[in-house]
């Protein structure tokens, strides 16, 4: 007899897992941005994580708090899986990275790589017009726009014609925050841009 073929873990959605080998691939991979023209909110992780190399989905390790708070502020009229994030464009929404390479940990990270992160960041934004651009992590965004002392909300400087807002950064390594003042931060700015909540519809 042929022996089962060995079943992969699935995630809550049913999508098969990253391997620890493909997770250990992953490494330094990119993965494609979630654009269109005159987007409401340009969301802009730190850089990929390895799961998220591995699938080619933002925000996809299993733990990271993107996808719920996206919904608890009140942007999706529903909690989106991250395979689903070609969605997000007809609801004004799109991601991106201050750093395309993926890594373990967002402090693998040069400085370098932040301030070129940042450059390219105004290049996009200036070719994609969108209104608001969201950096989600602040340290990130003190370091690549050389901000040193921004805090968390609307920020006094524009970037490219769009304004900006810097988001706590949703990773499950981030204990400073729970889901709920995560929803909370990401309906603060929903406000601010004028969209209404998505819940509600």
């Amino acid at each position: 007899m042929t022996p089962d073929p060995v079943r992969r873990a699935t995630d809550a959605a049913g999508h098969p897992r990253p391997t620890r080998a493909e997770l250990a691939a992953a490494a330094d991979r990119t993965i494609p941005d979630v654009l269109a023209p005159g987007l409401a909110v340009l969301f802009v992780g730190i850089n990929p994580g390895l799961w998220s190399a591995a699938t080619g989905w933002h925000f996809a390790r299993p733990g990271n708090r993107f996808w719920p708070a996206l919904h608890r502020g009140g942007f999706t009229p529903r909690q989106l899986h991250p395979s689903e994030q070609a969605e997000l464009p007809a609801l004004g929404l799109g991601i991106t990275n201050m750093a395309a390479r993926a890594s373990a940990r967002a402090d693998e990270l040069t400085t370098e790589e932040l301030l070129d992160g940042a450059r390219l960041l105004t290049a996009t934004v200036a070719r994609y017009r969108p209104r608001w651009v969201a950096v989600v992590g602040v340290t990130a965004y003190r370091i690549g726009f050389g901000r040193p002392k921004a805090t968390f909300g609307p920020q006094p400087e524009s970037l490219a014609g769009a304004r900006l807002w810097v988001l706590p950064n949703p990773s499950g390594l981030n204990a400073h925050f729970t889901p709920a003042t995560l929803g909370t931060a990401f309906a603060e700015l929903r406000e601010a841009t004028g969209l209404p909540d998505r819940r509600a519809t």
